[in-house]
């Protein structure tokens, strides 16, 4: 077993309201041959199998689940640049020059996914602003602090005081950052898109299908499934979220249990330009909206990853984000449609590993941790990208695996 089983998703997620993709099941009956293999049919794999297919590769994708049936459905989906550990905190953890690096390079991977998007079709582009509020992580002269970092490392953004904050969008607190330009997506149609763009140029979709074994040579890997047929590839990638390669968990990463709601639409009772909101605390409250007027609603994250004990709690997690939604914003109806609770990963400096895997030739892997998820996706598609393409990546070593 090459990666550590998980139960990633109890409950029903908004994006799971509409009838879900369908890819033809097609397993592994015979020996066979690839380019690249990716194991993890998510949005992490189906970036990668847009960008390797496009490249030249011949792509073969396994899952032992089905395309998008893992963490997917359960992301909430904010695109934001914007990293969850501050800037000014980041600095002092990595260096200043690399801290802005890691930052401007969030803002062009929303602004390349965007493009993307729009390129293959996929779904229309919705551009949000996020507002950023004071908390427990920083306050307003924290937020006063990181304003002038991210102004300096040419990140636009704009600082409100309680009265600005209060007028414009109607909320109580002691001050905000307003950034510009995130993206509004749903995860699972994002996915399937660049799933469906990389089988139209020629890549397959295997599933169900376990990889159980492998062998990586300094020319190639060779992998075995469960039910004992062989695959050789030039490149193998794992896509695999927080299924882990091996079950081991990088330095400074941690797996976390978090919660989720969805409300009833309500177009009528929405914040002005429904902007993405979140919290300058530990652990924090994010708001979305979504196309029919819903508001979703995350947060409450533990430290653990027992699924039984997360499960047990999905009903009083959804009444605490209720109250918390409520108490940020009265006029907005709590009544709850859609909760799930789902494995998360995070962090220490907010950022994920990507890179070639130390002590295996040939194999690659993308950990998107923190909260910035698909937006890691895609860097991590990039990124790997440079790396088979033989041109590299100017901020690879920002993702590379620390010993």
């Amino acid at each position: 077993m090459l990666t550590k089983h998980r139960n990633l998703r109890t409950g029903r997620s908004v994006w799971q309201g509409e009838r879900p993709p369908r890819f033809p099941k097609q397993g592994i009956t015979a020996d066979t041959e690839s380019d690249v293999v990716i194991i993890g049919a998510g949005i992490s794999g189906a970036m990668q199998a847009d960008m390797l297919s496009e490249a030249g590769f011949s792509v073969l994708v396994v899952d032992r689940r089905g395309p998008v049936r893992g963490s997917t459905p359960a992301s909430t989906a904010l695109l934001q640049y914007e990293i969850d550990q501050p800037l000014i905190k980041l600095t002092r953890q990595i260096g200043d020059e690399a801290a802005i690096r890691a930052w401007r390079r969030s803002r062009l991977a929303v602004d390349g996914l965007g493009a993307r998007v729009r390129a293959l079709s996929i779904a229309p582009v919705i551009r949000r602003d996020s507002l950023y509020l004071a908390g427990d992580v920083l306050d307003a002269e924290g937020l006063g602090r990181e304003y002038e970092a991210r102004r300096r490392a040419g990140l636009e953004t704009a600082l409100l005081d309680a009265a600005a904050l209060k007028e414009d969008f109607g909320i109580d607190r002691d001050a905000a950052l307003l950034g510009y330009d995130n993206l509004e997506a749903d995860p699972v149609v994002l996915a399937t898109g660049f799933l469906r763009a990389a089988v139209a140029r020629g890549a397959r979709i295997a599933w169900p299908v376990e990889i159980v074994d492998l062998d990586a040579g300094p020319r190639s890997v060779s992998l075995r499934t469960k039910d004992g047929h062989r695959i050789r590839c030039r490149y193998l990638v794992f896509a695999t979220g927080y299924e882990l390669p091996f079950g081991e968990i990088p330095k400074g990463h941690r797996v976390l249990s978090t919660w989720a709601l969805a409300t009833v639409p309500q177009k009528g009772n929405l914040w002005p330009r429904c902007c993405f909101i979140w919290e300058a605390s530990d652990p924090y409250l994010y708001l979305r909206t979504t196309r029919d007027g819903r508001v979703i609603c995350g947060g409450e994250d533990e430290d653990f990853v027992d699924e039984d004990r997360r499960d047990a709690l999905l009903g009083r997690k959804v009444k605490a984000l209720q109250r918390k939604l409520g108490k940020l914003l009265p006029e907005v109806s709590t009544e709850v449609d859609y909760s799930w609770t789902g494995t998360f990963g995070a962090s220490t400096t907010g950022l994920p590993t990507i890179g070639p895997m130390p002590g295996l030739k040939n194999c690659w892997t993308v950990m998107g941790f923190g909260g910035n998820g698909i937006t890691y996706s895609r860097v991590g598609a990039e990124i790997v990208r440079a790396g088979l393409t033989g041109k590299g990546d100017p901020d690879a070593e920002l993702y590379a695996f620390r010993s």
